[in-house]
């Protein structure tokens, strides 16, 4: 690869996720400044939407930090950014939808949750070690190491494209239910969607890029290997 073309990648590969966090926040805050007609804050909305589907037992917890929701199945919690807890905004209804779709899945034991979840220890051993055999592999023209850490950077970008059909899942989910709940009125239901599709570009583009490194690293491999 000429370093016209390294410089170029690494140009995408930095733009691909400056582009999505813009993207992102941008629209969040777009739509954080227009209020839900129903008045209801973000944990109302994901209150509601929990006992609508039998599940009582999942608490709405506040958490610190900006556009740090989440649910986290091995709490069984939903936890809400302040700004999404105490705020009435089409972004706060929508991201706390999100999140207790997340929820929903859980309870119904969507597979693809299961499989992302089972991933996840492999995936912290496999991301921190693929580096060291992928620098060493380089360094010491070492093919067979290298190989390993392309191998060990696959099980990311395959816990990556496993994490796509849980994030549209759970928006797809949030859509619905406040939707049937009648917890946004029908011309805010495209503003939702809006702040969900942009949230969804961060899980894209993590994708992207994994995908474009994997690539870099077995185009590396393949000359070291001719070689």
């Amino acid at each position: 690869m000429s370093i016209q073309m390294y410089i170029v990648y690494f140009l995408i590969v930095a733009l691909i996720p400056l582009w999505a966090q813009y993207r992102v926040k941008s629209t969040y805050s777009q739509y954080s400044k227009i209020a839900i007609r129903t008045g209801l804050t973000g944990a109302q909305v994901a209150r509601q939407i929990l006992d609508a589907n039998g599940l009582h037992n999942v608490p709405v917890q506040e958490t610190s930090g900006v556009l740090s929701d989440h649910y986290d199945p091995r709490k069984k919690a939903v936890f809400l950014s302040s700004a999404n807890f105490n705020g009435r905004s089409i972004s706060g209804t929508a991201v706390a939808a999100h999140e207790v779709g997340h929820a929903i899945q859980d309870a119904q034991d969507y597979a693809f949750m299961r499989f992302r979840s089972a991933l996840v220890p492999i995936t912290m051993f496999s991301s921190n070690a693929s580096w060291i055999f992928l620098i060493i592999g380089m360094l010491a023209t070492l093919p067979n190491l290298m190989l390993i850490g392309i191998v060990l950077m696959a099980v990311g970008v395959l816990f990556q494209l496993i994490t796509l059909p849980v994030e549209f899942d759970a928006s797809k989910r949030a859509l619905v239910q406040i939707n049937q709940l009648g917890l946004v009125e029908s011309d805010e239901l495209p503003q939702a969607r809006k702040v969900l599709s942009a949230a969804a570009m961060t899980y894209v583009a993590a994708m992207a890029v994994a995908v474009l490194e994997l690539l870099r690293l077995i185009l590396i491999f393949t000359g070291m290997n001719r070689n």
